[in-house]
C-alpha cells in the first residue's frame, strides 16, 4: 500500500492581529499592539502552500475558527445582540475580547496529535485534538478544531477521533509542536518522539508527560517505538515555548539544537535504539546560539521529503537573513546527509506573532484508501487555491490593530467572511454562530 504524507496548513483568519496574548512566545510579546495586515498574512500562508504544491508534495488546509467567538462570551456572562456582546466586552473586559478574536487556529501545528495507520495497534488513522490548557485563547480552539478534525476525515473505517484531554493544565496538551515521527518510509511502521517539559526560571512548559502518556495510550502506539523526551529548561526560558523551535524530525533524520533536550546523551541514545535508522544533524550552541535559532526559527522550518527522495528546508527569511544562521544552513547542505535544498519564504505576518513555516501545517500521513475518503474541499490544487486566494482578497482587511476589535463592524465582517468560506466549501451550518 502507497502512503504519502500531507501538509495540513492553517488557512489564516480575517480577525490575525497582534495583541500578545502568549506568554513565553518572544515575538508576540514583542510585537504587542502593532497593527497587523490579515489580507497579507492570509495570501503569505497561500503562498507556502503554493510552494509545497510545487515541489510536488500533497498540500491541505484547514479552516480558520470563527472569531470573535460569541458562544465563549456568552458563557462569561455577555449577552444581548451580537452587536451588544462586543460593546460591552470592549467596555468591561477588553482583554476577554482580544482573546476571543485570536486568530490563532492558524497554528495548526497546535490543532492536534496524529498517528498513522501503520503506526497502530488497529490500523487506523489516529487523532487528538490538543486542549491547549495554557493559554484561555488556545483552549477555546479544542471543541471546533476536534470538529474540523471530524469533517474532514469522516470515515470511522479508516480514521479514529480523540477528544480533547481531560484535566486542564494538569494534562496541558499541545498537539504536534512536541511531537515528530522517524520512519525508513511513510508505510513502514514510524518511531513517535514526545516532548514534554518542566516550569523553567522565566517561563511555563505548556506540554506535559501525563498528556504526551495518555496520547500514547490512545492511539495504541507500540511502547517500544514511543520515546518520551523531557526539554531542555535552558531553550524554554530563551523562548522555545514549544519544542518545535528547537528541532524537527523528518523520516530518517532528526535536525535539532544541541540545547534542545535536558539530557541529550540520554536522550539520543534512546531515540538511536528506537530508531537504528536516525540521522541526527545538531547545531552547536559555536554554531547558532539559542537566541539566533529562536529570533531566526530556522528549526521550526518545515523539513519535506521531495518525490525524488532528498529532502528540503522550507525557512522562514527571518533565517536567510541571520548570518550565522545562513552559513549553518549552507554549511548542513554542503554536507553528505539528506537535506540538500532550502528554500526561504515569507511568512513574516505569522512570525511577528511567534509562528514560523512549522507552526503553520498539521502533518497527516495518509494510504491511497485514506486519502480518497477524505474530505476532497480541503485538499489543495490549483482551482482550489485560486479560490481561496480570491476569497481572501474580497473579505479581508490590509490594516488591524488591537483597537479596531472594539468595532462591532469588524466582527461584521469576520462572520460574513467566514459564511463566505463555508458555502464555499459546502460545509454546511458548522460553526457555532451558524447553528
Amino acid at each position: 500500500m502507497t502512503y504519502a504524507e500531507y501538509n495540513f496548513d492553517g488557512l489564516i483568519g480575517p480577525t490575525h492581529n497582534y495583541a500578545g496574548l502568549s506568554f513565553g512566545n518572544l515575538a508576540s510579546a514583542k510585537n504587542a499592539g502593532a497593527a497587523s495586515n490579515p489580507k497579507e498574512a492570509a495570501l503569505q500562508g497561500l503562498a507556502k502552500m503554493r510552494e509545497a504544491m510545487g515541489l510536488g508534495l500533497k498540500q491541505g488546509f484547514l479552516p480558520p475558527h470563527d472569531r470573535p467567538h460569541l458562544k465563549t462570551l456568552r458563557a462569561l456572562g455577555f449577552s444581548g445582540t451580537d452587536k451588544k456582546i462586543i460593546e460591552s466586552a470592549a467596555r468591561t473586559s477588553p482583554e476577554i475580547l482580544a482573546n476571543c478574536y485570536a486568530a490563532s487556529p492558524m497554528w495548526t501545528a497546535n490543532a492536534g496529535t496524529v498517528a498513522p495507520s501503520p503506526d497502530t495497534l488497529d490500523k487506523k488513522a489516529h487523532f487528538t485534538a490538543a486542549n491547549l490548557a495554557a493559554n484561555f485563547h488556545r483552549a477555546i480552539e479544542a471543541d471546533v478544531t476536534a470538529r474540523v478534525l471530524a469533517h474532514i476525515f469522516d470515515d470511522d473505517t479508516h480514521f479514529v477521533h480523540h477528544p480533547p484531554l481531560p484535566g486542564g493544565m494538569h494534562f496541558g496538551d499541545e498537539g504536534a509542536a512536541n511531537h515528530g515521527r522517524l520512519c525508513e518510509n511513510h508505510g513502514q511502521k514510524g518511531v513517535h518522539l514526545f516532548v514534554f517539559g518542566e516550569d523553567g526560571e522565566k517561563f511555563p512548559a505548556r506540554q506535559k508527560l501525563r498528556a504526551s502518556e495518555a496520547v500514547a495510550r490512545n492511539h495504541r502506539l507500540d511502547p517500544a517505538k514511543t520515546v518520551f523526551l523531557k526539554q531542555s529548561g535552558a531553550a524554554l526560558d530563551a523562548g522555545a515555548f514549544h519544542n518545535d523551535v528547537v528541532g524537527v524530525a523528518n523520516g530518517t533524520v532528526l535536525f535539532l539544537h544541541e540545547e534542545s533536550f535536558a539530557d541529550k546523551e540520554t536522550a539520543y541514545r534512546e531515540i538511536r535504539e528506537a530508531a537504528p535508522f536516525v540521522e541526527i544533524i545538531e547545531a552547536t550552541a559555536k554554531d547558532v546560539s539559542l537566541e539566533d535559532c529562536i529570533n531566526s526559527y530556522l528549526f521550526n522550518s518545515q523539513l519535506l521529503t521531495l518525490p525524488g527522495g532528498e529532502m528540503a528546508l522550507l525557512l522562514p527569511v527571518e533565517a536567510g537573513e541571520n548570518p550565522r544562521v545562513k552559513a549553518f544552513v549552507d554549511e548542513t547542505l554542503s554536507k553528505n546527509n539528506p537535506i540538500n535544498r532550502a528554500i526561504y519564504k515569507d511568512v513574516r505576518e505569522s512570525m511577528r506573532n511567534g509562528g514560523g513555516p512549522a507552526c503553520l501545517r498539521l502533518r497527516v500521513v495518509l494510504s491511497e484508501e485514506e486519502a480518497a475518503a477524505a474530505n476532497p474541499n480541503f485538499i489543495l490544487d490549483e482551482d482550489r487555491i485560486t479560490q481561496l486566494e480570491h476569497w481572501v482578497k474580497a473579505h479581508y482587511r490590509d490594516r488591524l490593530t488591537p483597537d479596531d476589535l472594539a468595532d462591532p463592524a469588524l466582527m461584521e465582517e469576520s462572520l460574513a467572511a467566514t459564511q463566505a468560506l463555508t458555502d464555499l466549501l459546502s460545509m454546511g451550518a458548522f460553526y457555532d454562530f451558524q447553528r
